[in-house]
């Protein structure tokens, strides 16, 4: 099948590329000249694990290619997916007018029948928006589906090429057929593909992520209460992950979520429910927890050392707002570094993959290492913000002497409290006992 993807952002590049692999031919359309530039040379401008070797060998193979060129694009795509940035307003609201403006252009050059897939996750009713903006210009059928993504940022590869399901939300049997046939390889094993209306495919993907979102947020509220009655939010986690109607998944406490999906998608849908006359309180508390908990460490850290933080070093381990990931959107590293630098502080910060994507960002207001041992070389205390495997299992001689004091605050719950007790290290995590040595 033919297919365009117009936008190579995250979701564009991975679904681009994920379709190539089975054998389609994509054209993927950036307005951005020197990123289709680079792409076309073979540079993958993002990093996502296993993503460059498809990346590069359906390149080479010529089912993935690049431009800018809309029109040329579009011309033999039998299916055009619209993976375009939806960025949040000021009041949370989804921004439409990359996905609208270039369902405008569509209408102007489409001359055979195509079918148009939201890719973007969008507020319920964007495909009637779509297709009024299309139909604007439009001289030939077209029908507008909504096709909303699951992929996990470090998975995303494994999600698109074996998913969990397949959600369509079409009203015209004709796009239900070419939507059927064009994901008919994805689910072999029996993953459902599961076919909807429009408007029900749109929630589906808010409602996904807002209640992954009241997950993790129920869990840390658990975390916190657990630090003020003694106990262990390890043992609650498990007790509470056995029971199969809640299940293990996203009941890991820490600093709060982050990312390009959650925090965008819940205040979105918190927006649209005001839209229509409904106020979404459950949501309106997890945002509202969440922006709380990104900085809990930080009131740990005070604590700590008496509200006093001018002239402390500290070393960061973790940038990204999640392990295998460069994307530093939301992340609850950049609050961290904000609070500690505006009180005073120093840091010193490593990360596998995002330091570049921070340096565009803060600048020189940090510092950044070769390696995680580096960032805390003379440091009065480590912070971790992230949870990288690289960091689960150091040489704790060697941070030890590394390390001023020897101090751990531990965002992620990375550690067994066991490891610390006997030691001489002060240890602090989320909603667990603190190791003291002073005690």
């Amino acid at each position: 099948m033919n297919i365009a993807v117009i936008g190579t952002g995250y979701v564009g590049l991975v679904t681009g590329t994920c379709f190539a692999e089975t054998g389609n031919k994509v054209v993927c359309v950036d307005i951005d000249a020197e990123k289709v530039a680079r792409m076309q040379n073979g540079e993958i401008p993002i990093y996502e694990p296993h993503l460059d070797v498809l990346f590069e060998r359906n390149i080479k193979q010529d089912r993935l290619t690049f431009t800018t060129e809309l029109e040329s694009a579009i011309e033999d795509a039998q299916v055009i997916f619209l993976a375009l940035p939806t960025p949040p307003g000021e009041d949370g609201s989804a921004d439409l007018s990359y996905v609208l403006g270039v369902a405008e252009e569509l209408g102007k050059i489409i001359k055979d029948y195509k079918v148009i897939v939201d890719k973007s996750t969008v507020p319920v009713g964007t495909a009637d928006k779509v297709t009024a903006a299309l139909a604007a210009n439009a001289k030939v059928d077209f029908d507008v589906v909504s096709n909303p993504e699951f992929l996990r940022e470090g998975f995303a590869v494994d999600d698109f090429l074996k998913p969990d399901r397949v959600v369509i939300g079409t009203s015209s049997d004709r796009a239900r057929k070419v939507m059927g046939d064009l994901y008919k390889p994805f689910v072999r094993q029996g993953n459902p593909i599961i076919f909807m209306d429009e408007k029900s495919a749109e929630l589906t993907k808010y409602a996904a992520n807002a209640f992954l979102a009241t997950k993790i947020t129920f869990m840390n509220e658990i975390a916190n209460f657990c630090d003020r009655v003694g106990a262990d939010v390890d043992k609650v986690r498990i007790g509470i992950g056995s029971d199969t109607r809640i299940g293990k998944r996203f009941l890991f406490p820490g600093i709060g979520f982050g990312g390009s999906c959650f925090p965008k998608d819940v205040k979105a849908l918190l927006k649209s429910g005001k839209e229509y006359g409904y106020n979404f309180e459950i949501i309106d508390s997890v945002l509202e927890v969440n922006e709380r908990q990104k900085i809990r460490l930080i009131d740990q850290i005070k604590r700590y050392y008496g509200g006093e933080l001018k002239g402390k070093r500290f070393g960061l381990w973790g940038l990204a707002f999640k392990p295998d990931t460069d994307d530093i959107r939301e992340a609850p590293a950049l609050y961290m570094i904000e609070e500690l630098t505006k009180a005073g502080a120093h840091v010193t910060a490593f990360d596998p993959e995002a330091m570049d994507n921070v340096r565009r960002l803060v600048g020189d207001a940090i510092a950044f290492a070769d390696d995680a041992y580096s960032a805390i070389n003379g440091a009065d205390a480590l912070i971790i913000a992230t949870e990288w495997s690289v960091f689960r299992t150091p040489d704790f001689a060697r941070m030890s002497k590394l390390l001023r004091e020897k101090v751990i605050f531990d965002g992620r719950n990375l550690y067994e409290i066991e490891q610390f007790e006997g030691s001489d290290f002060y240890y602090e995590s989320i909603g667990r006992q603190i190791v003291d040595p002073r005690a």
